[in-house]
């Protein structure tokens, strides 16, 4: 009994390859596309980082010098001068390396708390023109120093 070789697919046919390279090619743009939104996101939590460092850098510093008055806000441009004025030029010079003329800070000081605010453009990671990002830092200070203080 011979057997008919007659119907036997010996290669691939063309659709075949065009199905395989679409679906290839849609896993690639699939992954490039994860790829694009982690890297948004690394940028994003790196700011974040960088702007955790400052504020307490900068709380470390008030609490330092508790006995000084350390209430600041980068929209007012100007530093006091005295001992207070090497720590808040290295505020301010810490925030616009960090995220620019954009970038803005503050320090408010009432009765035991200090609050340090530090808000920055973060467009990139919103995807959106003048998207902000905020944060803030709020700590306790010892009620002794500012006894003495006042």
């Amino acid at each position: 009994m011979a057997i008919s070789h007659k119907y036997r697919q010996c290669a691939m046919t063309l659709i075949e390859v065009m199905v395989a390279t679409l679906i290839l090619s849609s896993g690639l743009l699939g992954a490039a596309a994860v790829q694009l939104s982690a890297l948004k996101h690394t940028d994003s939590a790196l700011m974040t980082s960088q702007a955790s460092f400052i504020a307490y850098g900068m709380l470390d510093r008030v609490r330092a010098n508790e006995q000084a008055d350390y209430r600041y806000s980068s929209s007012d441009g100007a530093v006091p001068s005295g001992a207070l004025n090497q720590d808040l030029n290295d505020f301010k010079r810490a925030i616009f390396e960090f995220g620019g003329e954009s970038a803005t800070g503050m320090i408010a000081v009432t009765d035991r708390e200090v609050s340090i605010t530090l808000e920055w453009s973060d467009a990139r990671r919103a995807s959106q023109i003048g998207a902000r990002q905020t944060i803030t830092l709020t700590s306790q200070i010892a009620a002794d120093a500012l006894a003495t203080a006042s």
